[in-house]
């Protein structure tokens, strides 16, 4: 995989704005890049994407997937001077919204924040509430608002290119999470299309992962996989502020195989024989990697492995700094490393493709 034209690619799809359940440019634009690449291409009325490469020989059926959804909020009201009031979706934080560029439905917008010069001392030591912040897109009546096509419930995002930092191999901006992973599984069916496989790969581009997985609840229904690999992005702990954690995952140390995540309720074991699976397979590519537990962050794999019977089912993360924030952080060899070891997995997918519990 060429780091170039990955970072190409992440860039155009994460300035695409892709609020959870109105990732409609953002699967589009997927649908675009996948079509040369696959058997055959199909998009659910949720709007998850499934891809197909059909192996020459039989074997299992591997779901491989991304969520394409960011974390946003929408318009919850519009005042009659044409401000705008807002609701989260997914894990918006109140502090990174003020004074940040954002977008409204296609229309550029600032989050407003009220002058210093006019703050109380109490106020400027108090963080506001996110039903105290309004989005400003320069209108100077409701009527106007309603005029440029803005309504109740309408999608707001970040505006934040993607950057890189001295280090060309460190990135930054917002809809890392979870984009770069769609890209990681388009960059995996290109190099598919020129090798044999056993079975059936199934790539999905899920949607409203942020606020509940619920389109890997409906996109491995439909699938109905014998075995599931999720790509996303995980919290880490190389910051001042986190370094004592005991959390000891870091950018730039390799993909991270999360042992345990998510809560008690909702959240994911990974089987043991799915842990050992991906640890071999790091060993034998000579891929370094991080093993994880993390209670309080989760992935697609908490949907997925709950389907039907029960799927067998593990993760690739890789690394992120600043985490549901306009300014994540990753580092591009970490994709690097994971695109090899996914790579390496499914085409072995006809010789490991035999887990069981008992295994």
């Amino acid at each position: 995989m060429l780091k170039e034209n990955f970072l190409l690619n992440l860039r155009e799809i994460a300035a695409i704005p892709g609020a959870p359940g109105q990732e409609m440019e953002v699967v589009d634009k997927f649908v675009q890049w996948f079509t040369p690449y696959v058997d055959n291409i199909e998009v659910d009325h949720m709007g998850n994407l499934y891809v197909y490469k059909h192996g020459i020989s039989p074997g299992p059926t591997l779901m491989v997937s991304a969520h394409s959804d960011e974390i946003a909020c929408v318009v919850r009201d519009i005042d009659n001077r044409g401000f705008l009031k807002i609701e989260r979706t997914g894990g918006m934080i109140e502090s990174l919204l003020v004074g940040r560029k954002v977008n409204v439905h296609g229309h550029f917008g600032v989050i407003g924040i009220k002058a210093g010069h006019l703050q109380t001392p109490e106020e400027r030591k108090r963080l506001p509430s996110i039903y105290e912040l309004y989005v400003d897109v320069g209108a100077n009546n409701k009527q106007d608002v309603l005029d440029m096509g803005i309504q109740i419930g309408d999608p707001i995002t970040y505006i934040s290119d993607i950057d890189t930092f001295t280090n060309q191999d460190l990135i930054c901006g917002k809809a890392i999470d979870n984009r770069s992973c769609c890209v990681l599984l388009l960059e995996l069916f290109k190099s598919l299309q020129s090798k044999d496989v056993s079975g059936t790969i199934v790539g999905v581009i899920t949607v409203q992962e942020e606020v509940g997985l619920r389109g890997a609840k409906v996109a491995t229904y439909r699938v109905n996989p014998d075995y599931a690999i999720v790509l996303d992005t995980i919290p880490c702990a190389d910051t001042p502020d986190s370094l004592q954690s005991g959390y000891p995952v870091g950018i730039g140390n390799g993909p991270v195989i999360p042992a345990l995540a998510g809560g008690s309720v909702r959240g994911n074991i990974m089987a043991p024989q799915k842990k050992e699976l991906l640890i071999k397979y790091a060993n034998e590519s000579n891929v370094p990697y991080q093993l994880a537990v993390m209670s309080g962050a989760s992935t697609d794999v908490s949907a997925v492995h709950l389907e039907r019977e029960g799927v067998l089912a593990g993760a690739i993360t890789i690394a992120r700094r600043y985490s549901h924030s306009p300014v994540e952080v990753a580092n591009l060899n970490d994709f690097v490393h994971a695109y090899k070891l996914l790579e390496k997995l499914v085409l072995d997918n006809g010789k490991w493709g035999n887990l069981s519990f008992l295994k």
